[in-house]
């Protein structure tokens, strides 16, 4: 009776134990990914915003006299 007791403890500690060094290890490089997607998502953005604000200038047609 008390084997599978302990087994079930043993197993949640080494869940807890795994969870702890993932958060340690993992979490952080996570983050450090998620920053640098960020950092080149605003920068795609800011040449996407002024490629389309330039383009506007080229395709108004000329003033007819």
């Amino acid at each position: 009776m008390l084997k599978p007791v302990m087994q079930l403890a043993a197993v949640g500690l080494v869940g807890i134990v795994a969870w702890k060094l993932a958060a340690a290890f993992l979490l952080p490089l996570f983050f450090f990914v998620f920053k640098i997607g960020l950092i080149v998502a605003l920068i795609m953005l800011a040449f996407w915003f002024f490629n389309k604000k330039s383009r506007g200038k080229e395709d108004t047609p000329p003033a007819s006299s």
